[in-house]
C-alpha cells in the first residue's frame, strides 16, 4: 500500500501571524493600563499634597477686626500668605522628592479672604512609553480649605 505523501497546506503559518497579532495587542493594552495607572496614582499623590498644603495655609490666618460690639473676630487669609505657606509645607514634607516637577500654580491664593485654595502641578512620566512623551504629562490638583473660629 502506498502511503500518500502529505502535501503542505496552503494555510500553514497563518496561525503564527494570528498569535503574533494577539501578543502585540495584549502588550499594547498592558502598556496603556500601566500608563493610566501611573497617571492615576501620581494624581492621587499630588491631590494628597494639595490637601495638606491647603489645610496648612488655612491655618495661617490672621485675626480680622471686630466690627460690632460683642462680635467675634474672623479669620482673614491673604493670597500671598497662602502661596508662601503652601510652598513651605511642600518643602517641609519633602514632596518635591516624590513628585517630579512639582510647582505651586499661580491660581493658588485666597479668593474671598477666608478660603485657602491651593493648586499644584506636576509631571508624570508613564512607564515603558517614556520615549514617546519625553516631557511627561502635566497634571494639576486643586484643594480648598477654610478655617472657622468657634467658641
Amino acid at each position: 500500500m502506498n502511503n500518500p505523501r502529505i502535501e503542505p497546506d496552503a494555510e500553514d503559518g497563518q496561525m503564527m501571524v494570528l498569535i503574533i497579532g494577539y501578543v502585540l495587542l495584549a502588550l499594547l493594552v498592558t502598556t496603556a493600563v500601566m500608563a493610566a495607572s501611573a497617571l492615576y496614582l501620581e494624581h492621587k499623590k499630588l491631590l494628597s499634597a494639595a490637601d495638606g498644603a491647603s489645610v496648612a495655609a488655612a491655618d495661617s490666618y490672621t485675626l480680622g477686626q471686630v466690627e460690632t460690639e460683642g462680635g467675634s473676630p474672623t479669620a482673614v487669609l491673604s493670597g500671598a500668605r497662602v502661596r508662601s505657606v503652601a510652598a513651605d509645607y511642600l518643602i517641609r514634607n519633602d514632596a518635591h522628592a516624590s513628585l517630579h516637577g512639582l510647582a505651586v500654580a499661580p491660581a493658588t491664593g485666597s479668593p474671598d479672604g477666608s478660603t485657602a485654595v491651593v493648586v499644584l502641578t506636576s509631571e508624570v512620566h508613564p512607564p515603558i512609553v517614556n520615549f514617546l512623551i519625553p516631557d511627561g504629562i502635566r497634571i494639576e490638583a486643586t484643594s480648598t480649605a477654610r478655617s472657622r473660629l468657634v467658641r
